[in-house]
């Protein structure tokens, strides 16, 4: 495992065992503490504290897949609830567990089931992917397609309406009302936006649908020249890119002025609902050991 990656369920395997090899059963969650004290602290804070797509911290998630295939292989077993304890078979295991060896085993009943009733390849992606991690990278994978179909969108709608678009997004956000600018003689600028819901201060808008033409220099250039003396913040938005040019005009400009290309609004279309629908929800459930816990 790469200093700074989070461990797969299976590299769990040992340093679960290390923790448990004194023998004593442990909570279950005190044992998740010390394998990631002793183990995985060195990891950077944003990893430590990522989560699945169901909200639980992945570092716990995968140590509780490593500790959940242990007790299928029979290295390991929970004498009550909420407690986890090394097994003989587990005391006796003084090589590098691995994945394949516990996959092998003859008292491990199957993980996977057959390709041609299950339709699921055997490959080493799957084999060492917990269900969560099976479940998150489906979503990762319709959110990219999602993604890549809203961008192709925006880069055939009508010019106007992709205007209106951006001032709708900015809403979502937060922002205040907006103002559509006249679609002539508005000297660059698109629509204007309130900072806050009291219109204390603008924010000018200017919204350009290339297909595959990069912003220039001249362009923001001009987007800074058509802002008048009231204001002195813009947001420059594109389907396409910006070239080392404009990015240079933008970055060193008196004006503050916030570039925004087709990736970065598709994203942001996608995390404040703007131009996507939710189809579908579903629901993971797992066991309630706390409602267990006054029995």
């Amino acid at each position: 495992m790469a200093k700074s990656e989070i461990p797969k369920f299976h590299e769990t395997f040992n340093p679960i065992l290390d923790i448990l090899s004194d023998g004593e059963a442990i909570h279950s969650r005190e044992l998740i503490r010390k394998v990631i004290k002793k183990y995985y602290s060195n990891l950077p804070e944003e990893l430590l504290n990522e989560r699945t797509k169901s909200g639980e911290i992945l570092i716990q998630n995968r140590i509780a897949w490593g500790k959940s295939y242990l007790k299928k292989g029979g290295y390991i077993f929970f004498p009550k609830r909420g407690m986890t304890q090394i097994t003989d078979k587990g005391l006796k295991q003084k090589d590098e567990l691995s994945l394949k060896e516990i996959q092998e085993d003859n008292n491990l009943f199957e993980f996977y089931s057959e390709e041609k009733t299950k339709g699921i390849s055997k490959d080493t992606e799957i084999q060492s992917s917990t269900p969560q991690d099976l479940i998150d990278k489906g979503f990762l994978e319709i959110e990219n397609q999602t993604k890549t179909d809203l961008l192709d969108k925006l880069k055939t709608i009508d010019p106007y309406y992709f205007e209106k678009v951006i001032l709708i997004l900015l809403k979502k956000m937060g922002y205040g009302d907006f103002i559509e600018t006249p679609k002539s003689g508005d000297g660059g600028i698109d629509g204007i936006i309130n900072e806050d819901k009291l219109g204390l201060d603008k924010i000018y808008i200017q919204a350009k649908r290339f297909d595959s033409n990069k912003v220039r220099e001249k362009d923001i250039r001009n987007f800074i020249g058509a802002m008048s003396g009231d204001t002195s913040k813009g947001v420059f938005v594109t389907t396409s890119k910006f070239d080392k040019g404009a990015e240079e005009k933008a970055k060193f400009a008196h004006h503050t002025i916030i570039l925004i290309d087709g990736e970065k609004l598709a994203n942001l279309m996608h995390e404040f609902n703007v131009g996507v629908q939710i189809k579908s929800t579903y629901e993971v459930k797992q066991l309630d050991e706390d409602f267990f816990e006054g029995q």
